[in-house]
């Protein structure tokens, strides 16, 4: 163990003020019906983690954490704890068991859903970097995520977005009818 102060810099919080989440006898945070089925705790956010994510959720049969996806920014890392959860990534489905330890490098590569496809709750804990802004996309949809900031973005589904450049010329645009004299 190392041991680490309990002074406080600007902007965080002491040692002593943190919480301590136990994943094993976690405090649901959210709970939610299908297509996700599932229960969640942001574990490193009640330790006091800034810069580190960490939730655990217990999926119900039927359920998963998100759909199919991929992040530009961040790497994630997944802790089987309990069940036999399914992971999809590109080379496949395959049914993970407790103890294993998977992780998803940022691009495409990356790319994974963790699902429930057994009889019983699967207990995983899903850690990533936080770094934002991030650009993540659904695969199956092709729907993307630009996020700002943890819990903040927007999301364009399919077909909604422009080229950059088409974009840019429109911004400049919309600038010069309302400033003529910016020109």
């Amino acid at each position: 163990m190392f041991a680490r102060s309990g002074r406080a810099g600007p902007g965080r919080r002491s040692i002593a003020a943190m919480s301590t989440p136990n994943l094993f006898e976690p405090e649901w945070e959210h709970e939610m019906s299908e297509p996700f089925s599932l229960r969640a705790m942001r574990v490193a956010h009640r330790a006091g983690a800034q810069r580190l994510g960490g939730t655990l959720y217990e999926i119900d049969p039927g359920g998963a954490i998100s759909p199919y996806h991929v992040h530009h920014a961040n790497e994630e890392m997944l802790v089987v704890l309990a069940g036999e959860p399914a992971l999809r990534t590109p080379d496949g489905t395959r049914t993970l068991r407790p103890g294993d330890v998977v992780a998803f490098l940022a691009g495409p590569e990356g790319a994974h859903r963790v699902s429930n496809h057994g009889d019983t709750p699967a207990r995983v804990l899903m850690i990533s970097t936080m770094v934002t802004p991030e650009v993540a996309e659904h695969l199956d949809t092709g729907a993307t995520l630009a996020m700002t900031g943890q819990a903040e973005g927007r999301i364009f589904p399919h077909g909604t977005g422009i080229d950059v450049m088409e974009a840019l010329m429109k911004g400049m645009a919309a600038a010069t009818e309302r400033d003529p004299d910016a020109g």
